[in-house]
């Protein structure tokens, strides 16, 4: 069985424990399990992330191996791969993976459930990416046209999920689970890709490479580009995740992971040929198949790839999150969410700016 293989062997272990414990009772054990974890394997650095295009840094990263590089040849790094948040997010709250890229309001819950305890985000990596896209049949031109329609997602409790459920809020609709007529159906990605074929979906709000996907081999079109939601088109798409464990333990670790994590930005952010194969070849490496060239363009196109927090979009998504009920009925402190101790240390050593939770 194979690094990745095993973890993921792990993970379905730990599913059939979270079933028989609930979630609560493994939410309450995960700070204890991931120090133990992390106490087991002190010479491996597990960074998962997703084939998705919002994600280049790290899959363009892992595929040059300067994340390996920047770890030392006495250190091993081993990837796992995520299709969703949320489930990358429990995995660092059962100490399975150490470092992640994850949308803001995985994060969000995963440090809210953990109370604080389990995960830093550490820097920023990616801006925009997230098409809402509808059938050219289904008739939506407004947002009172999604009454009746059937509107997919990647996973519940994600961050297009929850940015679809808050546009659906505020333009006066309801949710099917809530009572209403907008029915939310949150399945994977590549199972939205076929049921938008099939026309058993009128629209999907994803990331890229799935919106330029959903366009160009289903025939759908834009609805509206989430960076037009946003002042100056900026908020935070993928953000690095830390595990507390290994900020304590391995902070040199981290460290050199986040001078990868900052080189591979200004990589991607070229949008150069090299940087597009690159980000392909580690997609076909996971999933078997790489994406045509004009889906790689369209994606790029779409995002902006930076390691700055842009902090004050995450605390608006998860104002959001907490608004449709997903963090409880307390409003959350999020206080401690950031360390940017690492990322600054690393930005002053290339003669960068430092960055803030202001910013």
């Amino acid at each position: 069985m194979t690094a990745p293989d095993a973890s993921r062997a792990s993970i379905s272990r730990r599913r059939f424990l979270q079933l028989s414990m609930g979630a609560a009772a493994l939410s309450a054990t995960s700070s204890l399990t991931a120090c133990a974890n992390a106490a087991q394997r002190r010479d491996v650095v597990r960074l998962g992330y997703f084939p998705n295009i919002t994600h280049a840094a790290a899959l363009v990263g892992a595929q040059q191996g300067s994340f390996q590089t920047a770890l030392g040849t006495s250190v091993k790094l081993e990837t796992i791969s995520f299709n969703a948040g949320p489930a990358l997010i429990e995995a660092m709250l059962a100490g399975e993976i150490d470092l992640g890229y994850v949308g803001p309001n995985p994060a969000v819950n995963g440090y809210v459930r953990s109370r604080g305890r389990a995960l830093r985000v550490i820097a920023g990596a990616s801006s925009g990416g997230a098409l809402f896209v509808v059938r050219r049949d289904a008739g939506i031109q407004s947002p009172a046209d999604l009454v009746g329609k059937r509107l997919a997602t990647p996973q519940r409790g994600g961050t297009q999920d929850v940015a679809l459920r808050h546009f659906i809020q505020r333009s006066g609709l309801t949710t099917a689970d809530e009572g209403g007529d907008v029915a939310v159906i949150p399945t994977s990605n590549q199972d939205i890709l076929r049921l938008f074929q099939q026309s058993q979906v009128d629209g999907a709000w994803v990331s890229e490479p799935w919106g330029s996907r959903l366009v160009q081999e289903a025939a759908g079109i834009v609805f509206f580009d989430e960076r037009n939601l946003w002042p100056a088109g900026r908020f935070i798409t993928t953000a690095l995740v830390a595990s507390t464990a290994i900020l304590a333990d391995r902070p040199e670790w981290v460290r050199g992971v986040l001078a990868a994590h900052v080189d591979a930005i200004a990589f991607v952010g070229g949008r150069n040929a090299q940087a597009k194969a690159l980000a392909n070849a580690e997609i076909k490496r996971i999933t078997t198949k790489e994406l045509p060239a004009r889906v790689i363009d369209s994606s790029f196109a779409n995002i902006d790839f930076t390691h700055e927090p842009m902090a004050p979009t995450l605390f608006q998504q998860a104002q959001h999150a907490f608004d449709l009920g997903f963090l409880g009925k307390s409003q959350p402190d999020l206080s401690g969410l950031f360390d940017l101790r690492l990322l600054n240390r690393v930005l002053l050593d290339k003669g960068m700016p430092e960055v803030s939770i202001s910013q």
